[in-house]
């Protein structure tokens, strides 16, 4: 039985000392080599005398995160990775929540921890792990966990605009990692390509399988997301054959007809997660890619990486939502109505996830934490938890799972309830419209329209989507971009987007 994620390690390097776990730009790690590092990593913070408690990661992605994280976890706390890049004024406040331990930071990141006056204790991670290591008090920490400790916690946007830190414990990754390994057949011959930042739950995948199955991960330069040409090369280049990324990375190449100039041998499993996959865009990948599989995952942060699947083994039209799918093992979904209710045949709900994959809750955020992980509205008799999405769903013909939109994206127009996530959908189909995103402008009742891709006459867009939807879902506003705007994790920033236009300043994305 694994009780720690740290088992997963030992496990690696117990197998495979020498073959090479994590590789970036700079260098290369080997089981070994992070597995030491961690240790000396973790005797050094052993001076802080403290456990379960968080520590701050401040440090550029880099095949040393990992070597961070796992010498935090040694030390019998957790980690928690933030964006260097990231505004100073969030950083506050994501300080003042999580009041960390200590921070650990690389050469690049040191100077600005320092002129930034935190006041909390401060490791150069370079220093501590050339240094000792105490292999006994580090097995004497090890012998107080147990597997509903955290193990990191992440910090997402909240609709407040507050940030929420997402604490996941040991049980729930080991839970996911291990249905992941099962589920797409992940082996030590396997050559994962990480596109997500550490910060972000998505990585949360291929990091743990990695470290679980004695795979090699290369952490694919940013810099190359931008040239799909050179990305799919490096592909090539690397034998990467598995890849775990946002909608966002595929649809670029797509876009951007980079299949049709160099096609990725190698690959055979493609996952995403982490937004709407449109299948315009995952057509072209499957044409490319006929041999490949193909999987849809979806899931919030507050679930470790997914807790639903879907592996495409059909064909869908260009303007068809693609199913989210059914549940992952030892996870439940259970879809409410307003009544707290299960829903009916075709009705949509909220969807609420069950199961060891849960967060324990938002880190130092009570009040937040007991509004959404509830007590099972359909249970009278025990204490059981529930973790309430926010996202709205229904059932397709085939009893799978179909996205709808956010609740917050469900408004009151006309006197109609309508989901902007359909829009998006039916839009995403129309010949020549790459990206797109809805928003509503509450202060004259209009739905505006964002999209990317060949320019269309208003009343041609309307008679277009007059063919797909009802009047009164149709577009008040069609706006063309240039650009949009994606947040850190490379998803549309739709709060940006509507932000600019609001106060009239759009014209920066066309």
């Amino acid at each position: 039985m694994t009780i720690n994620v740290l088992e997963y390690l030992e496990g690696s390097v117990g197998k495979y000392p020498e073959k090479t776990a994590f590789i970036d730009e700079n260098k290369e790690l080997t089981f070994q080599q992070l597995y030491d590092n961690a240790q000396a990593a973790g005797t050094a913070l052993l001076s802080l005398n403290v456990t379960r408690r968080p520590v701050l990661v401040f440090m550029e992605k880099s095949a040393d995160n990992i070597g961070a994280f796992m010498g935090i976890l040694y030390s019998g706390n957790f980690y928690c990775p933030i964006d260097t890049d990231m505004p100073v004024q969030r950083l506050e406040i994501i300080m003042e929540t999580l009041k960390p331990a200590a921070i650990l930071v690389d050469e690049v990141n040191a100077n600005k921890i320092i002129q930034m006056n935190l006041g909390y204790p401060c490791f150069n991670y370079k220093d501590i792990i050339s240094g000792e290591i105490d292999k006994e008090r580090l097995a004497g920490i090890r012998r107080k966990m147990v597997d509903t400790d955290p193990a990191y916690v992440l910090f997402t946007s909240g609709s407040t605009g507050i940030p929420k830190g997402v604490l996941i414990n040991h049980k729930s990754i080991i839970d996911f990692t291990d249905w992941m390994t099962q589920k797409f057949h992940i082996t030590c011959k396997d050559n994962f390509g990480n596109q997500s930042p550490f910060y972000f739950d998505l990585s949360i995948g291929d990091l743990y399988c990695t470290l679980k199955n004695g795979c090699t991960n290369f952490i694919i330069p940013k810099k190359l997301f931008v040239f799909p040409v050179k990305l799919m090369e490096y592909l090539n280049e690397k034998k990467i054959n598995v890849i775990f990324w946002v909608p966002s990375a595929l649809c670029v190449v797509a876009n951007l007809r980079a299949l049709n100039k160099v096609i990725p041998h190698y690959l055979d499993r493609v996952l995403f997660c982490g937004e709407v996959m449109p299948n315009k865009q995952l057509n072209v990948w499957r044409k490319a890619l006929p041999n490949v599989k193909f999987a849809n995952l979806y899931g919030p942060c507050e679930a470790v990486d997914a807790c639903t699947y879907y592996i495409v083994n059909r064909e869908f039209a260009d303007d068809e939502p693609l199913p989210i799918g059914i549940p992952c093992e030892n996870t439940e979904i259970i879809v409410l109505n307003d009544k707290d209710e299960l829903v009916d045949e075709n009705e949509v709900g909220e969807l609420c996830i069950k199961g060891s994959s849960l967060a324990l809750g938002y880190y130092n955020n009570l009040e937040k934490t007991e509004a959404v992980f509830v007590q099972n509205p359909l249970n009278k008799s025990y204490p059981e938890k529930i973790y309430r999405t926010g996202d709205l769903v229904k059932y397709n013909e085939y009893g799978e799972l179909l996205y709808v939109s956010r609740k917050d994206y469900q408004i009151k127009h006309m006197g109609y309830r309508i989901e902007l996530g359909e829009i998006e959908v039916t839009a995403g189909g129309i010949a020549g419209i790459e990206m797109c995103a809805c928003i509503y402008d509450d202060k004259k009742s209009r739905i505006v329209f964002f999209y990317k891709g060949t320019v269309y006459e208003d009343d041609i867009l309307r008679e277009i989507f007059g063919k797909k939807i009802p009047d009164y879902m149709i577009p008040d506003v069609n706006v063309w971009l240039k650009e949009f705007p994606y947040n850190s994790n490379g998803k549309i920033d739709r709060k940006q987007l509507k932000g600019a236009y609001m106060d009239g300043k759009i014209e920066e994305f066309r």
